[in-house]
């Protein structure tokens, strides 16, 4: 007779085993790496519909943004920008030129752009003849070199296309008063120029009439074309999201003649002229601005 305190208190079902302790931590560590690659993908996704969560993860991260100027005030990319300009050539010592044009230009990025520049300056006669130019042709005059014709080469239309530059964006605080955005861009392409070539001659008429001009300018043949080749930089200060206040030089280099002065000992000789066009204008962005998040 079996005693009962002699029989099992429990069985086990023939073959059943016990899990074996390392097979179970990794399982544990398995749903452990699974719930941190869930959270990952929700924080990620949120990323990418959030831009303040992006922007910080960024920052967590240690992968930000390069640009030294944050948040920026204007922003050029995918717009076009129209410009009516004014400017003048100051480097043209017998002759004042001025001129009227526009710039039109498309911005791949906040860095690259493509333009073209348009201008015209009309044909000013007599009344833009400088002071230089009278006094050579006087004291030609007084030495008896009647015959000097001195040349007036003045730019009368021009088209040039370029591509732009902008590496710089920065801010200046006007004396606590508020914050002018402005940034720096290099300029250079090739264009076509259309110059006169008038010359200046002694006005017989001045020794009897002092209220005379001393000078006579005679028109040249029809406006002669000249390639060039333009380098400059300018500046463009952000008054609203859609203005901008322009200032920009450049250089249009050329190969032309050199300046025939009348005399038959001239050569017919090429020479390199550098006009230097200043140009100050005000800058039309298109379309508006995209809205932007400030966080």
């Amino acid at each position: 007779m079996l005693n009962p305190q002699d029989m099992p208190t429990s069985a086990s079902p023939r073959g059943a085993r016990s899990c074996p302790a390392p097979l179970a931590a990794a399982a544990r560590a398995l749903v452990a790496a699974l719930a941190v690659s869930g959270l990952g993908a929700s924080a990620a996704h949120a990323a990418d519909t959030n831009p303040a969560s992006a922007a910080l993860e960024a920052s967590r991260s240690g992968v930000a943004d390069k640009n030294v100027i944050q948040n920026k005030f204007f922003l050029k990319g995918n717009r076009f920008e129209v410009a009516p300009a004014l400017g003048a050539v100051p480097n043209n010592a017998f002759v004042t030129n001025i001129y009227g044009g526009a710039f039109l230009a498309y911005h791949f990025s906040e860095t690259f752009a493509a333009e073209g520049a348009f201008m015209y300056a009309p044909n000013t006669g007599v009344a833009g003849v400088k002071g230089l130019t009278k006094t050579l042709v006087n004291i030609a005059h007084e030495t008896g070199t009647q015959d000097l014709q001195q040349p007036l080469d003045r730019l009368q239309l021009g088209a040039v296309f370029s591509a732009r530059w902008a590496p710089v964006y920065g801010k200046i605080n006007l004396v606590g008063e508020g914050v002018a955005n402005f940034d720096l861009y290099g300029t250079g392409g090739v264009g076509l120029l259309l110059m006169t070539k008038d010359t200046a001659t002694y006005n017989p008429d001045f020794a009897n009439d002092p209220a005379a001009s001393p000078v006579l300018v005679n028109p040249s043949a029809p406006t002669e074309a000249y390639p060039a080749l333009n380098l400059g930089a300018g500046v463009d200060f952000f008054v609203t999201q859609t203005i901008a206040i322009k200032l920009d030089a450049r250089s249009q280099l050329y190969v032309a003649p050199k300046p025939d002065y009348g005399n038959a000992d001239d050569a017919a000789e090429n020479r390199l002229y550098s006009p230097f066009m200043t140009t100050a204008g005000v800058s039309i962005f298109l379309p508006k601005m995209k809205p932007r998040y400030n966080f």
